[in-house]
């Protein structure tokens, strides 16, 4: 009984499993390594990333199988999560090294807690129980606060931790009082259970303020418009390596979290929060894409662009199918992608003593470097939807699926956003092409930074112009779920 239970159980968190004990390796080695062999810890933290990743390859499985009590599930949508998940994340870690090592950051700390918030991660895309989201939440959430406020001398890094931990803290709580009404209207925490009891209950009051608490909740998690106060602030104030970071391997995590709660358990109210859901695709891509516009450093811009972005994937989800889902889970995918692309041009521009946050920093860069210009405009080409990066299909098929559940006005009104917005994208590119250099300096990087970047940036044309393969990967991780 024993084995079968082992089987049953603890092989489809496999993956969970091998990161935990990697991290806590990592944890207990570091305090014992030199400064000048740091290098192991992060060879080591990558190579928990590898194992993470090959334990999922292993366990892959078409058919879905719940575990521990039904509160955590491995399934198609999981197990492409989690390998997307894991090579953001490993190049996270590649693209912070130097600038770690140059602004004596490079410890431990660094390391664990971003394996930690990685777990964390990976126990919100395989969860199927409102406590599994909440303590995988938590465990991403308490990571992020504590990475923000690593440079602990630096007043404007300081400030950000506290913002984002006191918002964070109320998010936690307005997300953990919708999840406790539901509880209280349907008698379970499990989701399968809460989707099953759902229909045929009608407009319940304290059904549709729990509805409306959980969706505020997801919605700061997510960065939208009016839960999106945090963001400028913890993007300009943390260190780049750490913006990096928040700014990209997350949004997976939140999208998998969309998915489980609105999807997998309160589909039946779909027509309650698509109302929601519309609204806040409005407000933020107005307010991210005209308020970027105005704004002088790029971590604040790219900030403001996020918002905008994270507007466009509500769009897919409110469209409330199949086609829906999957559009957003392609825009996600290829924001993360052009994410890590936009930041470390941000840490490749940097150097000791000197952080190229403002824009001015980017002029003349293709006199300086005309490779790295040219990859920076294919990631504001991206960013900004202009054919063939993969920018463009992501934004066409979040704006077909809208456009097919009958959202016409919304598309339109996106449509005329996006050329508004993209005005500060072309900002950076006429910076780079047209304007007297500012630094006199090529930018430099170790040879694996640069492979990974140039890598980087041709995968944005790539599949822009090959996007089936990654649309049909989409496609079919979110079929086993609708």
């Amino acid at each position: 009984m024993m084995a079968d239970f082992v089987l049953a159980d603890l092989l489809p968190a496999l993956p969970e499993l091998v990161l935990l004990g990697m991290a806590c390796t990592v944890l207990i080695l570091d305090l014992f390594l030199a400064d000048d062999l740091r290098w192991i810890t992060f060879a080591l933290a990558l190579a928990a990333l590898g194992g993470a990743a090959l334990a999922t390859v292993l366990t892959l499985d078409p058919v879905p199988t719940l575990a521990f009590a039904n509160t955590f599930v491995d399934d198609r949508l999981a197990d492409v999560l989690k390998l997307m998940l894991d090579g953001a994340v490993a190049a996270v870690l590649i693209y912070s090294r130097d600038y770690l090592r140059a602004r004596g950051m490079d410890r431990g700390e660094f390391y664990v807690l971003v394996l930690f918030a990685t777990l964390g991660m990976m126990i919100m895309i395989s969860a199927s129980h409102f406590l599994t989201l909440y303590l995988g939440l938590e465990l991403l959430s308490l990571c992020l606060y504590a990475l923000v406020g690593l440079k602990r001398d630096d007043r404007l890094a300081s400030e950000a931790a506290m913002k984002y931990f006191v918002l964070g803290a109320l998010a936690s709580g307005l997300l953990l009082y919708g999840m406790s009404l539901l509880y209280g209207v349907t008698g379970s925490l499990e989701l399968a259970r809460v989707a099953a009891a759902l229909p045929g209950m009608g407009a319940d009051p304290v059904l549709v303020f729990g509805l409306v608490f959980v969706v505020a909740g997801l919605a700061f998690k997510l960065g939208v418009v009016p839960f999106h106060m945090w963001i400028p602030d913890v993007y300009q104030g943390a260190p780049t390596a750490i913006t990096l970071f928040i700014g990209s391997a997350p949004k997976l995590a939140a999208f998998a979290f969309f998915m489980r709660l609105l999807v997998d358990g309160l589909q039946a109210l779909a027509a309650d929060w698509q109302p929601m859901l519309a609204l806040m695709a409005v407000l933020s891509i107005a307010l991210g894409n005209v308020t970027a516009i105005a704004q002088t450093n790029i971590k604040r811009m790219l900030a403001y662009s996020t918002i905008s972005h994270m507007g466009f994937v509500l769009l897919g989800f409110l469209a409330g199918s199949e086609q829906g889902y999957s559009a957003a889970f392609f825009y996600v995918a290829a924001y993360v992608l052009m994410s890590l692309g936009g930041f470390a041009m941000i840490l490749l521009l940097s150097r000791e003593g000197f952080e190229a946050e403002a824009l001015d920093h980017f002029k003349g860069l293709n006199q300086r470097s005309p490779w790295h210009a040219f990859l920076m405009l294919l990631l504001m080409f991206s960013m900004a939807g202009v054919p063939p990066t993969v920018g463009f299909y992501a934004k066409l098929s979040v704006l077909k699926a809208a456009l097919d559940a009958g959202f016409l006005w919304l598309v339109v009104f996106a449509v005329l956003m996006s050329v508004a917005g993209a005005f500060y994208y072309l900002r950076v590119v006429k910076l780079m092409y047209f304007d007297a250099p500012s630094e006199p300096a090529a930018p430099g990087a170790n040879p694996g930074m640069q492979v990974l970047l140039s890598a980087n940036g041709l995968a944005v044309l790539a599949l822009g112009l090959m996007p089936q393969p990654l649309m049909a990967l989409c496609a079919t991780a979110i079929r086993q779920m609708v």
